[in-house]
């Protein structure tokens, strides 16, 4: 079980980093757009970001 759990923050770790490695400045952009956002926004981003891994992780188990 443990290991289950390490695997899966390893992975987010991974694909967090992707994208400021492949394009740093995207990734400036993004984030600050993302920082311009009232609270209620980024909260739903973040909601809207969580409900998408769950439906993931429904359909491939």
């Amino acid at each position: 079980m443990w290991s289950e759990i390490f695997t899966a923050v390893a992975l987010v770790l991974v694909i967090e980093g992707l994208i400021p490695f492949i394009s740093p400045m995207g990734y400036r952009k993004a984030v600050s757009q993302l920082a311009q956002l009232p609270p209620r926004g980024i909260r739903i981003t973040g909601f809207l970001s969580m409900l998408l891994g769950i439906l993931i992780l429904y359909g491939l188990r």
